[in-house]
C-alpha cells in the first residue's frame, strides 16, 4: 500500500509537471501594439494636417487634394458610418484619421505599407478602414456621381476621348494622378515632368 501510495505521488508529481512545461511551450504574444504605432496620436499625419491647415493652406491642399472647408464638410457627412467605438482594450481609430488616410491613399496611390508608417496604422486595420471609407463615400455621395446608363452614351463618350486626346477605348481621366511611363525615344523635355 505505501508503494501504491508513493507510486500515485510520483505520478500527480510528473502530471503537474507536465502541464507546468506545456504552459510555458505555447507561444506568448510578444506585445500587444507595436512601441512606434503607440504614439499615433502625437505622430501621425493628423498632427501634420492640423498644422498644415493653420500654416500652409495650398501644402495642405496639396497633401489630401482638397480645401480644409470641403474636406471638413466630407468628414461630417462620412462620420456617422465611419466611426467606431472605443473599447476597454483600445481607442478607436478616429473618423478624421480614417478619411484622410483614405483621402490619401486615393491622392498617391500609395501602398497600404507605406501608409502604415505615415498614419501609425496597421497595414491590416488599414485594409479594412479604407474599403468602409470608400462605402461610406459612395453612400453619402451617390447624388453627386453620375454614370452612362446606355452603351451608345459609353461609346459618345470613348469617340470624344479619341478624337481630342488620340486615347482610343478611354472612358474617363483623372486629374492629378501621375502615371509612370517609358517615354518614347527622340521626344527631349517633353515627357519630363517639372
Amino acid at each position: 500500500m505505501a508503494r501504491a501510495l508513493v507510486a500515485a505521488l510520483v505520478f500527480d508529481i510528473l502530471e503537474e509537471d507536465e502541464i507546468e512545461q506545456k504552459k510555458k511551450k505555447k507561444r506568448q504574444r510578444k506585445t500587444w501594439v507595436k512601441e512606434w504605432r503607440s504614439r499615433r496620436p502625437v505622430f501621425s499625419h493628423i498632427s501634420l494636417l492640423k498644422e498644415l491647415e493653420q500654416s500652409s493652406p495650398a501644402d495642405y491642399k496639396n497633401f489630401l487634394r482638397m480645401d480644409p472647408s470641403v474636406y471638413k464638410e466630407l468628414l461630417e457627412k462620412v462620420t456617422p458610418y465611419i466611426e467606431k467605438q472605443n473599447t476597454l482594450m483600445r481607442d478607436a481609430i478616429s473618423p478624421d484619421e480614417r478619411l484622410s488616410v483614405t483621402l490619401r491613399y486615393l491622392a498617391t496611390g500609395e501602398s497600404y505599407e507605406s501608409l502604415k508608417f505615415q498614419s501609425y496604422i496597421s497595414t491590416a486595420s488599414l485594409s479594412n478602414i479604407i474599403i468602409e471609407t470608400f462605402e461610406a463615400l459612395i453612400k453619402v455621395l451617390k447624388d453627386f456621381i453620375s454614370l452612362p446608363k446606355s452603351e451608345e452614351e459609353w461609346k459618345t463618350i470613348a469617340s470624344e476621348f479619341y478624337e481630342l486626346w488620340n486615347f482610343p477605348n478611354c472612358l474617363g481621366a483623372v486629374d492629378g494622378k501621375h502615371v509612370n511611363i517609358t517615354k518614347p525615344p527622340h521626344s527631349g523635355a517633353y515627357y519630363f515632368n517639372y
